[in-house]
């Protein structure tokens, strides 16, 4: 039988960029270590998946921002299939929000703001690295990052033009949360081409 709890926890039907603020917020005093990790689901031209865990590094109206190598395997992914998935998982809140719609480049001016705020041995290791090529050992790579280093004595470090960021655009929001009985709570939210969103209930 639903009691009149169950129906006060009910996951809204309203604006999912203001829920997405609001469990979000709940999130940064509740985990402990990356509350803002996120797994980055992208896919090739022809449709071969591949996921790994990144950090979002901004967020609002207009998307959900992440910054990695261009060059990487993710970077490949994204310019030859401009879509991707995310999925935050919060142990401690027992909530998780999936985030799926389509993918641009940040802005030249966005991603030098962002390589500026990062600390300097960020920085040198961005430069540095060739990110998702094989690697001979690790000390040939923390050799390349002393010579970084050297080379950018005295200044400040320049952000390379093959490490910026993405933006994804959310065409679907979904939230879930943990019920006792795995009786879990999911709605699901979809942008329409007019840019309002609808909701409804998924059997979890």
């Amino acid at each position: 039988m639903t009691t009149p709890q169950d129906v006060s926890d009910a996951i809204p039907a309203d604006d999912p960029l203001a829920l997405f603020d609001l469990w979000y917020a709940e999130a940064r005093h509740s985990e402990l270590n990356d509350s803002n990790a996120m797994a980055l689901a992208t896919a090739t031209a022809s449709g071969a998946p591949s996921v790994r865990m990144v950090l979002l590094k901004g967020h609002g109206p207009d998307g959900f921002v992440f910054y990695t190598n261009l060059d990487s395997r993710k970077g490949g992914e994204l310019a030859a299939n401009p879509q991707a998935a995310l999925l935050f998982h919060w142990k401690s809140l027992r909530r998780q929000i999936r985030i799926e719609g389509r993918v641009e480049s940040v802005d030249a001016a966005t991603a030098d703001a962002y390589f500026a705020s990062r600390s300097r041995d960020s920085q040198l290791g961005a430069v540095a690295s060739d990110q998702s090529r094989p690697l001979p050992s690790r000390e040939v790579f923390l050799d390349r990052v002393e010579a970084v280093r050297k080379r950018f004595d005295g200044r400040a470090v320049e952000r390379p033009q093959r490490w910026s960021g993405f933006r994804v655009i959310p065409a679907a929001i979904e939230f879930w949360q943990d019920r006792e009985a795995r009786l879990h709570e999911r709605r699901r939210f979809v942008r329409d081409a007019k840019g309002e969103w609808s909701s409804s209930l998924l059997y979890p």
